[in-house]
């Protein structure tokens, strides 16, 4: 039984010159680059140079530094990692805490205007990143953020919110500088908190959150 079978019987697992040529080019193609760009957990672009994400973390640092970001907002309770505040100092990023129990800290001189008004804890502040900016400055519904603002500072902040009124005011008003540009908008996994703050500048932006 075995002399019945012949060369033939074999050419279907022989790679013909096309599948070889095939195989050599998606070997080419699978060969990393030399910088692994990996963006943060959650990323996504909102506007022209404003983004969203998680808490970036190491591996991310690569493509978080292509952004040329000139500051971050950040909004949970505890401090941001003592790694990522480092990257940020070290690339001239600006982190703004504003997620703190009872809205913006207002310990820190340099983030209280002449007015006395609440303008965020800086955590780190060096000047800006690089990168121009060619942002249309989101400016439509300033009128609406500073009549909140005017609101919230006479609003005792309930204890039980997560996420204070001062703070999303601050936030809007931090996002519709386009001096703060380019901007990420981050938490520690960039949902909940981030998510509400992106809300909150879609209904300035009049957007129809019924669709």
């Amino acid at each position: 039984m075995a002399e019945d079978l012949n060369e033939d019987d074999f050419d279907s697992n022989t790679p013909s010159s096309t599948n070889s040529s095939t195989a050599s080019e998606m070997a080419t193609l699978q060969n990393p680059p030399f910088h692994k760009l990996v963006p943060p957990l959650n990323f996504c672009p909102v506007e022209d140079q404003l983004y969203r994400s998680g808490q970036p973390t190491p591996i991310n640092f690569p493509f978080v530094a292509g952004l040329a970001l000139k500051a971050v907002i950040w909004l949970e309770m505890e401090d941001p990692s003592e790694v990522f505040t480092s990257f940020a100092r070290s690339c001239g990023i600006r982190i703004y805490h504003l997620g703190l129990e009872n809205g913006p800290d207002v310990e820190s001189a340099e983030e209280v205007d002449a007015d006395g008004n609440l303008r965020g804890r800086l955590l780190v502040g060096s000047g800006g990143g690089g990168g121009g900016s060619n942002h249309s400055e989101i400016s439509s519904g300033q009128a609406g953020i500073a009549s909140a603002s005017s609101k919230a500072a006479k609003t005792t902040t309930n204890p039980w919110d997560q996420l204070p009124e001062k703070s999303i005011v601050r936030a809007l008003e931090i996002i519709a500088n386009k001096e703060n540009y380019p901007l990420l908008v981050c938490g520690g996994m960039g949902r909940h908190r981030t998510g509400t703050v992106i809300g909150c500048l879609r209904r300035v932006q009049r957007w129809n959150l019924a669709r």
